[in-house]
């Protein structure tokens, strides 16, 4: 009996691990995938292109502005469409995968001139929830950001 137990639990414990080293490299290929998404994102900004944005936001996606005020996706791409970057950073760009979701954080830098024509120059704290959409391609369906005072 004690063999019999044994060898079952050998079993499970080799198809565990099996199934936990199939995971290990996709959740690493994940998460160098939401980064690079991240820096498209990033490089929207740096070049004043919201075209490289817009394949990145859901259709529902939730934007919340370090001022507070919510945003859905035609706003928040009117919004990048209007500002001018003069420069633009990310810094401890961080990835956690949830299965089929992920957290990116970061911070950011950012000055320019915006819509009106005021000057900004930011520091800010992010959070990006990224989804496997059905057709495979992941999205942003929520951003919001807090300002950094220091």
């Amino acid at each position: 009996m004690k063999k019999v137990w044994m060898w079952s639990a050998l079993g499970l414990l080799s198809l565990g691990t099996a199934a936990w080293a199939q995971v290990q490299p996709a959740g690493g290929a994940t998460e160098k995938a939401i980064a690079a998404l991240e820096h498209q994102w990033l490089q929207s900004q740096q070049t004043n292109n919201p075209e490289l944005l817009a394949p990145l936001l859901a259709e529902k996606i939730v934007g919340t502005g370090a001022d507070g005020k919510v945003a859905n996706r035609e706003q928040m791409l009117a919004e990048a469409k209007g500002r001018k970057y003069s420069s633009a950073d990310y810094e401890n760009v961080q990835v956690t995968v949830f299965g089929d979701a992920a957290i990116a954080t970061g911070g950011y830098r950012g000055k320019g001139i915006d819509a009106s024509g005021k000057a900004f120059d930011e520091h800010e704290r992010w959070t990006d929830t990224w989804v496997k959409m059905p057709n495979g391609k992941w999205q942003c369906v929520a951003t919001q950001a807090s300002p950094i005072k220091i």
